[in-house]
């Protein structure tokens, strides 16, 4: 049975949302990498969503997104952004462009259906990660003389509540991937994740764990970045986890010399499984309201409970039952 897809409607809505290859295939490349990196940015732009941070790992990639609520889109930003899928274009793809900016000057019915079409793809999880995914398969199976499917099965989703411990964890979770896969020690040092890109200056990247802190750090980057992100995800990912690489005791020592102290560190030892599987991510209260309004919308009649982390998990300073997800997750884990 398909999953339904839990949505929020008429308010802002935090994703995490993860895609695998086929078989699980290690089939992305640093070129195959770098061209998903600036595809997840240039469809994010396209579909009015905004990134908080990425992994792109050899077979599979997270991405923690916000998608706003819908809104009147003007006619000359939908220009722009339907520019935005063709950077370099044909001469028929111009023709096309120059084509529907007439119509779109010449009102009627080809102009409306048009614009129709457009704001179908914007704001809206499963067309940002549909158009993403299709976008690179194009690219890919072009480039690597190859045909057919690229993805294993439709991507998974977990809603996140968009606030405090719960969203800073899910961003450290995701940019601790490389490291946790023994590809670097340290993520900063990995380019095809958020926080890498961040650290090497990029705004955007910026903007994004800016805004995954909160207003009590996001006075700047280097304010997010050293009172509040850096010592949270190197104290992450110095815990030690089966079968999983880790910060070595001497680099998060090291940060902590740093910084004198070590504020708002969130310990993540939970299973990977709670952050693919658990369909929605949050407080007892957001989970719970979440649940009913699927219920209602679905026609439901069994109403679930939410369900908090077992206590092995230590979220570093938080309660076990602060945090709850709307399912019980699967025994087996991905990332």
């Amino acid at each position: 049975m398909r999953r339904a897809r839990i949505k929020i409607h008429g308010e802002d809505a935090v994703y995490h949302c993860i895609s695998r290859t086929v078989n699980g295939e290690r089939l992305f490349d640093e070129d195959a990498k770098e061209m998903l990196r600036q595809q997840i940015w240039r469809i994010a732009d396209y579909c009015g969503v905004s990134i908080y941070t990425y992994a792109i790992m050899d077979n599979h990639f997270h991405v923690l997104v916000r998608v706003p609520k819908k809104a009147p889109v003007a006619d000359a930003e939908l220009l722009r952004r339907y520019r935005l899928l063709y950077p370099k274009p044909t001469r028929y793809q111009s023709a096309t462009l120059a084509a529907v900016e007439a119509q779109l000057k010449a009102g009627g019915p080809d102009a409306e259906a048009w614009r129709k079409q457009q704001l179908a793809l914007m704001n809206d999880v499963s067309a940002f990660m549909k158009l993403l995914k299709l976008r690179f398969t194009i690219w890919f199976n072009k480039t690597h003389s190859r045909y057919g499917t690229l993805w294993a099965e439709r991507f998974k989703s977990v809603l996140v509540q968009p606030t405090g411990n719960v969203i800073r964890t899910m961003s450290a979770y995701i940019d601790l991937n490389p490291v946790r896969a023994g590809m670097v020690e340290d993520p900063k040092d990995y380019r095809f994740c958020g926080y890498g890109e961040a650290v090497a200056g990029r705004n955007k990247a910026r903007d994004g764990l800016i805004e995954v802190v909160g207003e009590d750090y996001a006075r700047s980057w280097k304010c997010a970045h050293d009172d509040c992100y850096r010592p949270m995800i190197m104290g992450s990912g110095a815990m030690p986890r089966a079968g999983k690489a880790r910060i070595s005791d001497e680099l998060f020592e090291e940060t902590v010399r740093a910084k004198g102290k070590l504020p708002l560190t969130t310990i993540l030892r939970c299973r990977v499984r709670y952050f693919t599987e658990g369909v929605v991510l949050g407080s007892r209260d957001f989970v719970a309201n979440q649940i009913t309004s699927y219920h209602r919308k679905a026609g439901l009649l069994r109403k679930k409970q939410p369900q908090a982390l077992p206590p092995v998990c230590d979220w570093g300073g938080a309660a076990a039952d602060d945090i709850m997800v709307m399912r019980a997750p699967r025994r087996r884990a991905l990332g």
